[in-house]
């Protein structure tokens, strides 16, 4: 029996909304109260050769989907931290994230430079 062809994925367009942050068992992981737990884990990770279209189109709905969970910032870090490489986390893909912390690196080096600069100028 032949298969239909596949279809994009349709995203309607939603305005993200930050959802308030409640009051969480400090001993519970910050992954508990994760929106993305209740969604397709599909919508976060890229199966294999998918098209750019249809990828974009992916990650945009999973980015809509970060934006109104109460621990986006909680998971953006942990992925950051890892660094996790491939994916949607804390709403950025994983490029996004190269780029996040390559900036950080840049600014951390720049910091670095400003004080042994100042150490210097101070002892001279």
């Amino acid at each position: 029996m032949p298969q239909p062809p596949h279809q994009p994925l349709q995203v309607a367009a939603v305005r993200p909304q930050r959802v308030p942050v409640r009051e969480r068992d400090q001993d519970a992981p910050w992954h508990s109260d994760a929106v993305c737990r209740r969604d397709e884990a599909g919508l976060f990770f890229a199966p294999s050769k998918e098209p750019t279209a249809a990828r974009l189109s992916r990650e945009e709905a999973a980015k809509r989907v970060c934006a109104r969970c109460p621990v986006m910032i909680e998971c953006r870090e942990h992925a950051l931290v890892q660094p996790e490489p491939y994916g949607v986390w804390g709403g950025l893909t994983a490029a996004e994230r190269r780029v996040v912390l390559a900036r950080r690196r840049r600014r951390d080096l720049e910091l670095q430079k400003a004080r042994a600069t100042g150490r210097i100028a101070a002892a001279g």
